[in-house]
């Protein structure tokens, strides 16, 4: 759904429609930061937010603004929502946290397309069986004495105590809304939730090499072995034996290299020629689209980027692969393939084809249909949208000039083209996300 979400927070009927709606179902409370974890302070009273987070943290409301905790002067709180929000937006995930004195929180991102825009951030509650003496202890010595450590403790204790299944039920709840006011971010969750199940398994195996390794009793040797164990599962078609093996060699190449990035980032450019080989020994020939993930990986400032990019790169040609294992004529169709993905920006002949397939333009017009499962022209029309659809979602090119890079005559023809293959046009795709 399309928000009408803006930096100012201004004419923005539906975020504070959605909070106020969540705020009387759940009896929490909740509030909505931009995309520089600024505050959009709600109408109002802020409840919990101004009577308990901003006294914890230890700031008060300077110049009149209510802060929630998170402005000048509260650093420590700032810092933790800050943190929070971004790895909620780098996972997808809605996150649980609790403050230093163990108030709970819950924050869930906002997207516009592939961008986090803004997060909600819920609270008002703690857990079930908090010692709240023992908070207004801590409180009382933490030199943040904006109230009383008496006034501080009936503060709390008035808060509602929630055992965790129902934090976690407010959290998806907060998630449900968040959803509701991002753009196009259903595919986005999706490859961030997939990155950060990997990152999981990564960081699970480098603590495994630092608890063998760490104490310098065996010298760090590269695996090159599970390269070749990689290899032969990727053209088995073997994927999760495909994954796990990739995860082992991105960990040993974050372990080995002593987190330089730089070296890290070389490491997985060869990773990325290395799953390459394994298509191009099936008789392919790496496409374009691995040149792409190189510089993908080249462009990475992140390990997370790296595993992703490195994953879909595996997951793209254990596809290709497939495309051609049991067909009669592979070798022919491989070539076939290879010349016209190379040619999707000009009108290309089945003549053309034919000879670089090695075969007669009739002989390969029939076996082509046979071996593919569909006919020549609608193969080359279905890799043009192909094409067109990561340029409508990796560039800001015009619509024209992609029908053009994609070789359809006219703006007209381009759309029907797209919205036969994807059901939506071009300009819609492009405004979804994807999705």
């Amino acid at each position: 759904m399309k928000s009408n979400y803006n930096d100012e927070g201004a004419e923005c009927p539906d975020w504070r429609k959605v909070l106020a709606i969540y705020m009387q179902a759940t009896g929490s409370e909740a509030v909505m930061f931009d995309r520089n974890f600024q505050l959009f302070a709600p109408q109002g009273n802020t409840g919990v937010e101004q009577n308990i987070c901003r006294h914890c943290s230890g700031s008060s409301a300077q110049n009149g603004a209510a802060d929630s905790g998170i402005a000048e002067g509260g650093t420590m709180c700032r810092a933790l929502h800050r943190e929070a929000m971004i790895e909620a937006g780098c996972q997808g995930y809605p996150r649980i946290y609790r403050c230093e004195l163990g108030l709970a929180f819950w924050v869930s991102p906002i997207f516009d397309e592939k961008t986090l825009c803004g997060s909600l951030r819920g609270s008002g509650c703690v857990i079930g069986g908090a010692d709240t003496s023992a908070l207004a202890e801590k409180y009382s010595s933490s030199g943040c004495q904006a109230v009383g450590p008496e006034e501080f403790s009936r503060r709390v204790c008035a808060l509602p105590q929630i055992d965790e299944e129902k934090l976690k039920s407010l959290a998806e709840l907060l998630f449900m809304c968040a959803e509701s006011l991002s753009s196009g971010s259903e595919r986005h969750r999706e490859t961030l939730r997939l990155r950060s199940d990997q990152m999981d398994s990564i960081s699970a195996l480098i603590d495994e090499l630092k608890a063998n390794h760490g104490d310098g009793s065996a010298p760090p040797v590269y695996p090159l072995e599970i390269e070749n164990r990689l290899i032969a599962s990727l053209q088995r078609g073997e994927k999760l034996e495909t994954e796990k093996l990739l995860n082992e060699l991105l960990a040993a190449l974050v372990f080995y290299r002593a987190e330089n990035f730089r070296l890290i980032q070389l490491g997985a450019v060869e990773l990325a020629v290395l799953l390459a080989r394994a298509e191009a020994n099936t008789g392919g020939i790496a496409t374009e689209d691995n040149s792409r993930f190189v510089r993908q990986i080249q462009d990475a400032k992140t390990i997370r980027e790296l595993s992703g990019t490195l994953h879909h790169m595996a997951d793209t040609i254990a596809a290709s692969i497939a495309l051609f294992q049991g067909i009669p004529h592979a070798s022919a169709m491989r070539r076939a393939d290879r010349f016209i993905r190379k040619n999707l920006s000009r009108k290309i002949s089945l003549r053309e084809i034919a000879g670089e397939a090695g075969l007669s333009a009739p002989y390969f017009s029939t076996i082509f249909k046979e071996e593919m499962g569909e006919n020549l022209s609608r193969y080359i029309n279905r890799l043009r949208v192909e094409k067109a659809c990561r340029l409508l979602l990796e560039t800001d090119r015009s619509l024209s000039d992609i029908a053009c890079d994609c070789c359809f005559d006219d703006q007209s023809w381009f759309s029907k083209m797209f919205k036969s293959f994807t059901g939506l046009s071009p300009g819609r795709y492009r405004s979804q996300g994807g999705n």
